[in-house]
């Protein structure tokens, strides 16, 4: 799964430390989930998003699916 998390954490300037605090979730949770070796759980992906104030959809694709999408 891809993820934009390191992007959005970079955008508030936090470290993986500090998104971990607000997420409640340790330093490495956060560093595997960006990298792409662990998934979050549904209820830690409705945090993510809800902190950062976006769908879920707009943070996670499957890795076969662009974020992104065409306008008709």
């Amino acid at each position: 799964m891809e993820n934009r998390l390191r992007v959005l954490r970079a955008e508030r300037g936090w470290s993986q430390a500090d998104l971990g605090g607000h997420l409640g979730v340790s330093r490495q949770a956060v560093n595997a989930i960006e990298t792409g070796k662990h998934d979050p759980s549904l209820p830690l992906a409705f945090r993510i998003a809800d902190l950062f104030e976006q769908s879920i959809d707009a943070i996670f694709r499957p890795d076969d699916r662009p974020y992104a999408r065409p306008t008709p």
